[in-house]
């Protein structure tokens, strides 16, 4: 069925991806205003005046060509894979500044001397950010040769080792392949930009055109225009992300078989898995249209709607399954997707991916990254809730990663609250329904740092967002108060081991309750394959009390998602209490309290 805008709003709604695109064009804004009984028969065009009334502009017709190039959305019924990864707790690792040989930077032999707290931890599998050779443009995100690591972390051989090692100890390996783009120094762009007979000529997104004019008004995610002129070639070439990161044209199927040669070779390594970075990007609208200025006020970027869900995304990714990645896990990177997109990309039957990341959950409606604001949890409680109802998925859960600020900081500025929220936060992803994520020095309760000059900043996209606010204010502290709160330096500072090691001999510590968590959840199968029943009394804003259970296991789990001392929740009558992050068990609960019943 193709939507127009005479189609009608009921009609669209049904449409997974057109569902999707609505919540997040409606992030903010009172819903209720336009998805109710009254407005499922109104015209498409009425709703696209209704949300230019409501401030978020002319944008119907873009989520239509969106829509109607979406493909087959059918969803098979099938059971769910049983798959290792489905109650497995992964830990992902940040090679540069994990831990280091020497006390310098990261490296692959820092990693192999950690494995044993790794597994102490009582992780089942580690990611690890790219390590393969790379200029460094973008800490490793821009790839010059994917068979080859990078001398700064190591060898080949070390490689090698590290898997072997990781595997005698039962840990899973996971690789992060950055298959939207390469780096600019990457032997096939140099070649292609240089060489009119060159093979490779058409692996990237290269436009025609005058040197003072690009092919359209596409911004990078990393700040300025989206395009880059080579004088080499007397043309544009497409980068998303920073001018060192051309992307890959995926309309031309050598580029793919290229992409999925290079995972069997990993594969052959011994990579149980895949990380799979802005997956959800390789297929673009090939007209290359201009941005919708309306959607660039809700995305961030001019152009997003013409890459963020191309219309052969899946057709790729049932390609990529069958031609590249086998029966390994895989797990994509899709910014922009939400709940829709996902049952299409990840149900069992449909033959794509493994997992996505969905990061619904991350930011409050209406904020990103960029906004200094205090993360409110129920926000969280809500959009996870809407999860668990849809049992077709297997979520992946988490809180941070290497591209986001820490959590901690990000939900309460005091520090003296910091200690017990860390342990809601690891206790909420590892109860409820899906395959939790630790980030590095998350089990330690790590929060932001801080940044007294520019030169404190190595993040590139902090770097550029720095040099507009200054463009923007002429105000140094201006610009580095708009990268305080978003720079993704925060997660990429170098692990503390001192710190780990005083908070191993700390009972009370952040660490030793994660790895309490981790190992109740090892203990109950309810709590990594059961079934999960919300429980919460006069629909209370200031808890979040679940149920998981599977045959005859019940545990109970209550948190107090505040910073304020609240009523306890009438729990069950009969339970036995298995963790908590306070001491004593009273009729209130601290601020950030958290509890684990045996029903």
């Amino acid at each position: 069925m193709k939507y127009t805008m005479e189609s009608n709003l009921g009609d669209l709604m049904r449409h997974p991806v057109a569902r999707d695109l609505f919540d997040k064009a409606c992030a903010g804004v009172n819903t209720g205003l336009v998805l109710n009984p009254m407005t499922s028969f109104m015209r498409i065009a009425a709703v696209d005046a209704l949300l230019d009334s409501l401030g978020r502009g002319k944008i119907m017709q873009a989520i239509l060509d969106i829509v109607n190039s979406a493909g087959d959305v059918t969803i098979p019924d099938c059971d769910p894979p049983i798959a290792w990864w489905r109650d497995a707790v992964i830990y992902q690792i940040y090679p540069l500044s994990f831990k280091g040989t020497d006390g310098g930077i990261g490296d692959l032999n820092g990693i192999i001397s950690r494995l044993d707290y790794l597994k102490d931890l009582g992780v089942d599998a580690v990611w690890m950010s790219p390590v393969f050779d790379s200029p460094q443009e973008d800490n490793g995100y821009d790839v010059r040769d994917y068979r080859a690591i990078d001398s700064q972390y190591g060898s080949m051989q070390d490689m090698e080792t590290l898997i072997a090692e990781a595997h005698k100890r039962g840990i899973k390996v996971i690789l992060d392949l950055v298959f939207n783009h390469t780096s600019s120094e990457h032997e096939w762009f140099k070649s292609s930009a240089s060489d009119p007979d060159s093979p490779y000529r058409y692996y990237y997104i290269w436009r025609e055109g005058s040197p003072d004019s690009p092919p359209n008004n596409w911004t990078s995610i990393f700040g300025g225009s989206a395009w880059e002129y080579d004088n080499r070639r007397g043309a544009w070439y497409l980068h998303l992300f920073a001018k060192g990161q051309p992307d890959l044209n995926w309309e031309n199927p050598k580029v793919r078989e290229e992409l999925y040669d290079i995972t069997r070779f990993w594969r052959e390594k011994g990579a149980d898995g895949f990380r799979l970075d802005v997956i959800s990007f390789v297929s673009k609208f090939t007209e290359l249209k201009d941005g919708n200025a309306d959607i660039a006020k809700i995305a961030g970027w001019m152009g997003f709607e013409h890459y963020f869900h191309g219309p052969r995304l899946h057709e790729f990714m049932k390609e990529f399954r069958e031609n590249g990645l086998g029966g390994a896990y895989a797990v994509g990177e899709t910014p922009g997707l939400g709940r829709g997109v996902n049952h299409l990309i990840s149900a069992p039957g449909r033959n794509e991916l493994s997992q996505i990341f969905c990061f619904d959950a991350i930011d409050n409606p209406g904020k990103s990254k960029l906004d200094d604001y205090e993360y409110n949890l129920y926000y969280a409680r809500e959009m996870m809730l809407s999860w668990m109802k849809d049992t077709g998925i297997w979520y992946t859960l988490f809180w941070e990663n290497h591209d986001n600020p820490r959590m901690i900081s990000k939900v309460t500025s005091n520090t003296k609250l910091h200690k017990p929220l860390a342990k809601l936060l690891n206790l909420w992803i590892l109860t409820l329904r899906g395959t939790p994520y630790i980030y590095q020095g998350q089990e330690l309760g790590t929060p932001n740092t801080v940044f007294n000059s520019y030169d404190d900043i190595m993040d590139i996209e902090a770097k550029n967002t720095y040099k507009v606010k200054l463009e923007e204010t002429g105000d140094h502290a201006a610009a580095l108060a708009a990268v305080q709160c978003s720079s993704r330096d925060h997660a990429r500072m170098p692990i503390d081991w001192n710190e780990a090691e005083a908070q191993a001999a700390d009972p009370y510590s952040v660490l030793n309750f994660t790895k309490n968590a981790i190992e109740l959840r090892r203990r109950y199968a309810a709590l990594r394959l059961g079934h999960f029943e919300y429980q919460n009394e006069l629909m209370r804003k200031d808890i979040f009390c679940f149920y998981r259970y599977l045959d005859k296991q019940r545990v109970y789990i209550e948190m107090n998602i505040t910073a304020n001392s609240v009523r306890a929740p009438i729990g069950p009558k009969s339970a036995k209490f298995l963790l908590g992050n306070y001491d004593g068990i009273g009729d209130v609960m601290k601020p950030y309290e958290c509890r684990v019943w045996e029903i």
